[in-house]
């Protein structure tokens, strides 16, 4: 089995990420999703009439709640990422996204000042 892999999301409801592993053929594909450098459980990989096989990852429950949280989807064969699941909430979240805006604004500021600066020496 060649290891051109490409995980493509269909479906993310009550709890539950859903896609479609494409370049597999008819060999089930080597795939491992995992949160923090664990395993997800109950993960399920199973192939549909055409041979088509689609991914069905549980979203677990440590992977929800303050800050960034990210879902790898990595092939066993290469250990190469086929696709990600990030989940974004909570406070620790506003504090990171107004930190950015600032870090934006001051730049901002930057430019304008080196703008009319330049506009004025002009």
């Amino acid at each position: 089995m060649s290891d051109d892999l490409s995980v493509t999301c269909t479906r993310f409801a009550d709890a539950v990420w859903e896609g479609e592993v494409h370049g597999a053929g008819e060999e089930r594909p080597g795939i491992e999703v995992l949160h923090d450098g664990r395993p997800v459980p109950d993960v399920h990989l199973a192939a549909d009439a055409a041979g088509c096989w689609h991914l069905r990852v549980p979203v677990p429950p440590a992977a929800v709640g303050d800050g960034m949280h990210t879902l790898l989807i990595r092939s066993t064969l290469t250990g190469a990422t086929l696709g990600t699941v990030t989940l974004a909430a909570g406070e620790a979240l506003d504090d990171d996204v107004r930190a950015e805006v600032a870090h934006l604004r001051a730049e901002l500021d930057l430019l304008k000042r080196a703008f009319r600066r330049h506009a004025r020496d002009s």
